[in-house]
């Protein structure tokens, strides 16, 4: 077997702490910024909706790399793996230099194209916002892509300890900034900037270094190469659009949930807020799948692909238990630190309980799909995907919350039909794993 006990767990523990960090985290970076005043935050969640999205297309053209030099690895073809890490950070960084002069050339009237007429306060802050966090597009596409890098070659725990120096050091910056230096919607951005610069610059000393397996050392390699971009976009394009769709979709049923009242809205939000713990296994293990699989296709190890595949989904499921059960038992005392309403409590503990039951189907509909696409068959992903997200999440949310009058509880509905949609479709198409799957 090409991964022992001892690598899955040096490579997954480190992704899984990594995942959780950053959700803690962010939970406590928004409590920060609320003290700057509701304005600011508003400002900075408008920002943060379009940051996301740009985040997930540096993060899905990061996955095409990771794929690409995971698969060379396997092949111990090293100079090739070298070869195509030069190439993702090219491009990353050719489309984050795209993401960020879009940002700067566009900044107020693009603000006001996606969001239209806010109130003058808040888009005042949501410029100054997005023109400094604009700067950082560049650092975070490096990050990224190296971050991928040393995955691929089963170092996680650099970029898990890039990551807290990252996270540590925006909070630290904005409790400086709001609480020390009383700054307004500056003293959330600036740290934001120059924590992803910190984080990019040690990122990059980790991939320089020669006595990586994978290594970028000589300038020549970062030239463009067709056609290995040509396999590296292969994967990450189809993946960067199905990230992006699922994004739009996502701001699509925020418009509806918004039709509904504040009880829906708030108990919306709240549950949405803490479900993200449901996934966090899960999205490590996502990850660790691409340079799992990936290796074992590049060595034409097409039967442990598949073993490692089943193993991973199968730890999935036993984290599952463990934090829905949790969260199912002491629901009442965790939706009781957000001060809702009585309706809004109510409302919340049932999405919980419903989402902690939906969970029974989400392995196999958004982890697994990450083994098609180490066997470079993402754009078959991205389709089903796509049209599984408009045509059941986003369609029979309509339907449940329009026409049924179901209310907010109809979101969640349409959105397990979609997940057990995503689950049939890719279980088969697994089960045809090792006759579909393709090198680079």
């Amino acid at each position: 077997m090409l991964f022992s006990r001892k690598d899955l767990i040096k490579l997954l523990g480190p992704l899984i702490i990594e995942q959780i960090l950053n959700v803690l985290v962010g939970m406590v970076d928004v409590v920060m910024v609320a003290a700057v005043g509701e304005a600011a935050v508003s400002g900075v969640a408008l920002v943060d909706s379009i940051s996301i999205l740009i985040i997930q297309l540096l993060a899905a053209l990061a996955t095409g790399g990771a794929v690409v030099c995971s698969q060379y690895i396997g092949k111990q073809n090293l100079e090739a793996a070298c070869h195509g890490a030069g190439q993702l950070i090219t491009i990353t960084m050719a489309f984050s230099l795209l993401f960020a002069g879009t940002a700067l050339l566009g900044g107020r009237h693009l603000l006001n194209l996606i969001f239209g007429k806010a109130e003058e306060a808040v888009m005042n802050n949501a410029a100054v916002y997005f023109r400094i966090t604009a700067f950082s597009y560049l650092f975070l596409a490096l990050y990224n892509s190296c971050a991928a890098l040393l995955r691929s070659m089963g170092n996680s725990r650099a970029s898990m300890m890039a990551s807290l120096v990252m996270n540590g050091l925006n909070i630290v910056g904005n409790a400086i900034c709001i609480y020390g230096l009383h700054m307004g919607v500056e003293g959330v951005a600036i740290p934001t900037l120059i924590s992803r610069i910190v984080a990019a610059m040690l990122m990059l000393i980790m991939i320089t270094r020669p006595d990586n397996l994978i290594h970028v050392s000589d300038f020549r390699k970062l030239l463009p190469d067709r056609e290995l971009m040509k396999n590296i976009m292969g994967v990450g394009v189809p993946s960067g659009l199905e990230n992006g769709m699922f994004q739009f979709g996502k701001i699509a049923l925020q418009s509806l949930v918004s039709t509904l009242g504040t009880a829906a809205i708030a108990s919306f939000a709240v549950s949405s807020n803490l479900v993200t713990f449901h996934y966090l296994p899960g999205n490590a293990l996502a990850l660790g799948l691409i340079t799992i699989v990936g290796q074992c296709i590049g060595a034409g190890e097409y039967e442990q692909a598949k073993q490692y595949t089943r193993k991973l989904i199968l730890a999935n499921y036993a984290f599952l238990v463990v934090i829905c059960g949790i969260m199912a038992i002491f629901s009442r005392q965790i939706v009781s630190i957000y001060h809702l309403s009585s309706e809004a409590s109510v409302l919340t503990r049932h999405m919980i309980l419903m989402h902690s039951c939906g969970m029974l189907v989400w392995p196999l509909a958004f982890p697994l799909p990450n083994a098609l696409r180490a066997g470079l068959d993402s754009r078959f992903t991205m389709v089903v995907s796509v049209f599984s997200m408009w045509a059941f999440r986003i369609g029979f949310a309509y339907l449940f919350v329009k026409v049924w009058q179901v209310g907010v509880m109809g979101i969640w509905w349409g959105m397990f039909i979609d997940w057990i949609f995503r689950a049939i479709v890719f279980s088969i198409r697994f089960h045809g794993f090792t006759s579909r799957v393709r090198q680079v």
